[in-house]
């Protein structure tokens, strides 16, 4: 028998052999696969944002996907919620709200590739409804239109485009070839390029936003006219000089900022007017050079906000300049039936005041183009905000505004109104105490805080030492009834242990803050600002 006849046959197909998958893009992958796919996805949604970000750096900078999506988000969340963020994270609300999307953008990138890994139709449905989601989001802004529309449509485009290739190339395994010669090598080749046009994307975007914020130079070339009413002098006494204590002027760079502009505006002043109409006899448009020719006056104010807790640290005080508001309604016409001024923000942001605080000359409200001897900070509402004493910012404090209508309550609703507070917004007769916050020696303790109640003043302020007998505080000075007051109380015989400490404050109409625990919503929180403090 020859050796041809004594060949094995070749072996018969198997049952694993028959139920191999034919094609590739359904045969299950490994995890090797699965990680890269992810990584596609990432990649993938990097690009479409760093693309739509420079679109929206060119087009609308508040059409970018984040700027968008964080502004709906702010917009939808509930009360709760966002009183809960600003509680815990306070004036950093903004950023942890940035690092919750990017997150969430993470997550829902890399399940968008792995999608595309089981079926390439799928991921490409994520994504683009991941587009939509973001172009409904740009449009319907105040700021936006039909243009904020391109950034994420191109955006997410791109991703789209780079997500299939990504996922293909991540789909073989190491070393095999493919019917176009790509192989593991590729798909790194490809992830590179495109972390490096994400990378290069996003470096344009902060290139043209650097080169388009003339705003910040805009700034640095203003100079301030002097006052034709200067503010009083400070008295002497106006500061205790005791550490830990607020100090009576709260500098820029330290004064607290909320709002619902995840991007600060830039608003250039050569570009900047301030109109005036609705119930009016005249509407009135006001520039920037006209408002810097004006009669400006000085005054200090204390503004706080209304999400502060007691004890809360969103409250400020600082020297502002600016053109009272009585005198430009006054040269409006206010007419007859006129309960309100709903003032807008170039970013659509809107406020209700009660015309009686803007219209009176003696209240002292202001459109302010200083703070504390220089142009206003651009994240405090430069070129123009306004300065109301006696209310919550939420009902007048409007940064960066560029429209006072004349309206009625019964005609019209701000931002905050519609959203369940209050429409008008007094503030609250208030304290704190600010020391001592750490263990202390036994014997004299030094208790002191600030106290506020704008527009009547503080008449006196107590302090209570565990259940003891309220004890009356020595006050430090002020220059008007709109500012907080700094006070002291010295704590003989204290003895070791654990002691609760309690701040009171009654104003010059003779009212004493109540001690009933109530939170901030709707029109801003009361109670007794109580603390522990250890004595050694």
């Amino acid at each position: 028998m020859s050796s041809r006849d004594t060949a094995p046959a070749p072996p018969s197909p198997t049952a694993s052999d028959d139920a191999a998958p034919s094609d590739p893009e359904h045969a299950p992958a490994s995890s090797n696969a699965r990680a890269r796919a992810a990584l596609a996805g990432v990649l993938a949604a990097a690009l479409a944002l760093a693309v739509a970000t420079l679109l929206a750096a060119v087009i609308n900078p508040s059409a970018s996907p984040l700027q968008s999506i964080g502004s709906a988000v702010v917009d939808l969340v509930p009360q709760w919620l966002k009183q809960g963020v600003i509680a815990l994270f306070g004036t950093a609300d903004k950023a942890v709200l940035f690092l919750a999307m990017g997150a969430v953008a993470v997550v829902l990138a890399a399940l968008a590739g792995l999608a595309s890994l089981r079926d390439r139709r799928l991921g490409t449905a994520v994504v683009v409804v991941l587009g939509l989601i973001t172009v409904a989001a740009a449009v319907t802004r105040a700021s936006g239109g039909a243009s904020a529309a391109i950034p994420s449509l191109v955006g997410f485009g791109a991703g789209v485009l780079v997500l299939r290739p990504l996922v293909d190339a991540a789909r073989r395994a190491p070393g095999a070839p493919a019917d176009d010669g790509t192989s593991r090598r590729s798909f790194v080749t490809l992830a590179v390029a495109t972390a490096l046009g994400a990378g290069v994307a996003a470096a344009g975007a902060r290139l043209v936003t650097a080169g388009g914020q003339v705003v910040t130079s805009a700034r640095a070339a203003v100079r301030l006219p002097r006052p034709t009413a200067p503010a009083n002098p400070l008295p002497e006494g106006v500061s205790l000089g005791i550490d830990g204590v607020a100090p009576f002027v709260t500098p820029n760079e330290d004064f607290y900022r909320i709002d619902t502009a995840l991007r600060v505006p830039q608003v250039d002043p050569a570009d900047w007017s301030l109109r005036i109409h609705g119930l009016v006899r005249e509407e009135i448009t006001l520039t920037w050079d006209e408002l810097l020719e004006s009669d400006l006056v000085e005054s200090w104010v204390t503004l706080a906000c209304v999400s502060n807790e007691v004890g809360g640290g969103l409250i400020g005080n600082a020297r502002w300049l600016g053109l009272p508001t009585a005198a430009l309604l006054e040269r409006a016409g206010v007419e007859q039936g006129a309960d309100m001024v709903l003032s807008s923000s170039s970013d659509g942001f809107t406020a209700g005041t009660p015309i009686d605080a803007l219209a009176d000359p003696s209240r002292g409200s202001l459109l302010a183009i200083g703070m504390n001897g220089e142009p206003l900070p651009v994240e405090h509402g430069f070129p123009a905000r306004l300065v109301v004493p006696g209310l919550y910012g939420y009902v007048s404090a409007t940064k960066w505004v560029v429209d006072l209508e004349v309206t009625r309550f019964a005609d019209a609703t701000a931002y905050w109104t519609r959203r369940g507070w209050s429409a008008e917004g007094p503030i609250k007769t208030q304290s704190r105490i600010d020391v001592p916050l750490r263990p202390v020696p036994a014997g004299t303790v030094t208790v002191a805080g600030v106290a506020w109640a704008q527009t009547r003043g503080v008449a006196a302020v107590e302090v209570q030492v565990d259940d003891g007998p309220w004890n009356r505080a020595r006050l430090a000075e002020a220059p008007n009834a709109d500012t907080w007051r700094q006070w002291v109380y010295a704590w003989e015989g204290a003895t070791a242990g654990q002691h609760r400490l309690t701040v009171r404050a009654t104003d010059e109409d003779g009212e004493t803050q109540t001690s009933a625990q109530v939170g901030v919503v709707p029109d801003g929180a009361t109670g007794w600002d109580t603390i522990t403090v250890e004595v050694t």
